[in-house]
């Protein structure tokens, strides 16, 4: 894959990224394209030929393999306990938390408005419906939709 370093985003070859995108230290793969108005952090990967729809975010410890689609406005979630401050009452900082990571695996699809919680693992080829709240791991070659998402169905 032939990589380009700007501002530590690794892209690779014939990447499409549309206007107002907030990119830093994560790597896309070739053939990707990310619409407008999406955010993809550090330490998060993209892999190749995957579509990254408008409004979307992906955060640090997020690991999107190839040939995956992310609908509109998708979340990501890296933390298991969100705060603020520390106990102590000052603001947190890096070393107040610990990424939890997320994987999203080859030819999977996220419908759009869907929240992916940290921890979890949605299947090969599997299907996550429009606005579900994923909060446990799906398997390969399945459906899954609602809050919280359950597989509705196998897909063969």
């Amino acid at each position: 894959m032939e990589k380009k370093n700007i501002n530590n985003v690794i892209l690779g070859k014939d990447v499409k990224i549309f206007d107002f995108v907030n990119l830093y230290g994560c790597t896309i793969g070739d053939n990707s394209k990310v619409g407008a108005f999406v955010e993809i952090q550090k330490n998060a990967t993209i892999g190749e030929n995957c579509k990254i729809s408008s409004h979307s975010f992906i955060c640090e410890g997020v690991h999107i393999e190839d040939n995956v689609f992310v609908g509109h406005n998708v979340t990501f979630i890296n933390d298991k306990y969100p705060r603020s401050t520390t106990g102590e009452g000052e603001l947190q900082t890096e070393a107040d938390w610990q990424v939890v990571e997320t994987f999203v695996k080859r030819g999977a699809s996220v419908g759009s408005s869907s929240t992916i919680l940290c921890g979890v693992t949605i299947g090969e080829n599997s299907i996550i419906g429009a606005g579900a709240v994923v909060t446990k791991d799906i398997p390969p070659n399945c459906i899954a939709a609602g809050v919280p998402a359950r597989v509705i169905r196998k897909i063969k």
